[in-house]
């Protein structure tokens, strides 16, 4: 079971609050830049993509704490705020520049037990850990979870689509950069831990496994052997 963190309830009005910071830290971090921000070099590693990806991951974190029995307001707090740094810190120190991020808000803003704070503060920083997900909090677990898994399945395939027109790339790359999709969300899905994020992952990599199949149905040139034998 997840933590049990007394007086921490955080109310729609308060979150939605939280989202619009988290929104305007995002742009002021591009704004600041003199390039227009470090991760500016692909369209989507802008503050609009960056806030979508985080609400994608809320909604997904907020899902798998549900059934998983975590706490439901450290999940979607720590989740909203796990990548606010992004735009503005290194890769390998994002997720501790995020917690300072999120410390120094709730803070300020509101009147939250420090256990709530700390627990929020901990996911936030740990969601980058690469190692086993036993190791960490089942909050924090959730948030990794929905981090890998929102890359995974239809959303994944989209942005992959997105970056072949970035590169000059032509329609007949797609199976393959599609496939890429399709072998990124296996390993993505090989982490995840609880059996909500797993029944996820199953059903985004079908949905990955039948638009490539459709493609090579419907474009000349594309060779489904050229894959081999997909895995189940």
């Amino acid at each position: 079971m997840g933590v049990e963190i007394k007086g921490s309830r955080v109310t729609d009005e308060e979150f939605a609050e939280m989202e619009h910071f988290v929104r305007e830290y995002l742009a002021a971090s591009v704004e600041s830049e003199d390039d227009g921000g470090r991760m500016r070099w692909y369209p989507w590693h802008s503050a609009e993509y960056r806030f979508n990806h985080i609400r994608n991951v809320v909604d997904i974190a907020e899902r798998i704490a549900a059934k998983e029995g975590a706490d439901a307001d450290v999940v979607r707090v720590a989740a909203l705020f796990h990548d606010v740094a992004k735009l503005e810190a290194d890769q390998d120190v994002h997720a501790e520049e995020g917690a300072r991020v999120a410390r120094q808000y709730l803070e300020t803003h509101g009147d939250y037990p420090e256990s709530f704070v700390s627990a929020v503060c901990a996911s936030v920083e740990d969601h980058s850990y690469q190692g086993p997900l036993s190791d960490l909090s089942l909050e924090t677990r959730c948030l990794i979870e929905a981090d890998l898994l929102d890359k995974v399945g239809a959303n994944g395939t989209a942005l992959m689509l997105l970056r072949m027109g970035y590169e000059a790339r032509t329609h007949m790359d797609a199976a393959e950069m599609v496939q890429r999709v399709l072998e990124r969300g296996r390993e993505h899905a090989s982490r995840v831990e609880s059996d909500t994020a797993e029944s996820i992952a199953h059903e985004r990599i079908k949905r990955v496994k039948w638009f490539r199949e459709w493609l090579e149905d419907e474009v000349a040139g594309m060779d489904h052997a050229r894959y081999g034998a997909d895995e189940d």
